[in-house]
């Protein structure tokens, strides 16, 4: 079974590594279930297996991986499906909490975060593997060059580890980039203080030309003499705290209320 370019496939061949990444799901009474997200040839799978059994459900949109895994763990229950697209809570019992985990495609990781943060009502832990880059903007604090849309939309719910490096002779192709595994785990406190909806327009369009100051980038949610006002604007969104984008996207919440009147 040869990986294929158009999944995104990098069999990892480590068995130290593949054990390492299963034992590190570390909140596990916060749920009883956990999905792999692109299992593959089932290096990752098999210790999985040992672990939750019929508890794990893998989710794999490449045919040929779901015959190959059919054949080579007949007791696992393979779902042939693209996970960015399955219907999560069709998976599990409505409302049931689950972990993801996995060696993820490189092409979808930040939208296989981006779904699990629209779920993140019933997903409590994530474990997966990435693009050493992308782990880091993940994870990544205010003030670098690492820290954008992806670190402050996960931030705002997930609290992230980083865990270990992967190097690319792991793999089977070797990917042309460092891996790196991290965990995410939700915080007990899901509120936000604003509206989410908002806040993600305000977190997108704060990073849209993120070398620009406030000042630039606010003028579609408000005018410019209000932009000029207020010293804050001048900063530009990389500088910007979790807590200050909140503040920032109730700000622009005042002025629309205020203009709707």
């Amino acid at each position: 079974m040869k990986a294929k370019k158009s999944y995104g496939q990098h069999f990892l061949h480590r068995e130290d590594i593949a054990e390492r990444i299963s034992k590190s799901l570390a909140h596990t009474d916060a749920y009883q279930k956990i999905i792999e997200i692109g299992p593959g040839k089932g290096m990752l799978t098999k210790y999985l297996m040992e672990d939750w059994g019929d508890r794990l459900v893998a989710i794999e949109a490449d045919q040929d991986m779901v015959g190959y895994l059919g054949e080579h763990y007949p007791q696992l229950n393979v779902l042939y499906h693209d996970f960015l697209k399955v219907w999560l809570n069709k998976v599990f019992d409505e409302g049931e909490q689950f972990a993801l985990i996995g060696n993820f495609p490189y092409n979808i990781s930040s939208q296989i975060v981006f779904r699990m943060i629209e779920h993140k009502e019933v997903i409590p832990e994530m474990v997966g593997m990435f693009q050493k880059e992308m782990a880091e903007r993940i994870i990544a604090s205010p003030g670098g060059k690492d820290y954008g849309v992806i670190s402050v939309l996960t931030q705002a719910f997930y609290s992230g580890e980083y865990l270990f490096t992967v190097k690319p002779g792991s793999f089977n192709p070797p990917p042309r980039v460092m891996s790196a595994v991290i965990r995410l785990v939700r915080k007990d406190n899901q509120e936000l203080g604003c509206d989410p909806k908002l806040f993600r327009r305000v977190v997108k369009q704060a990073f849209s030309q993120r070398r620009k100051m406030l000042r630039n980038t606010m003028k579609v949610f408000m005018p410019h003499e209000e932009l000029m006002k207020d010293e804050f604007f001048t900063i530009r969104p990389e500088k910007l705290s979790l807590e200050q984008f909140v503040d920032l996207t109730n700000t622009i919440q005042n002025h629309i209320d205020q203009k709707e009147e």
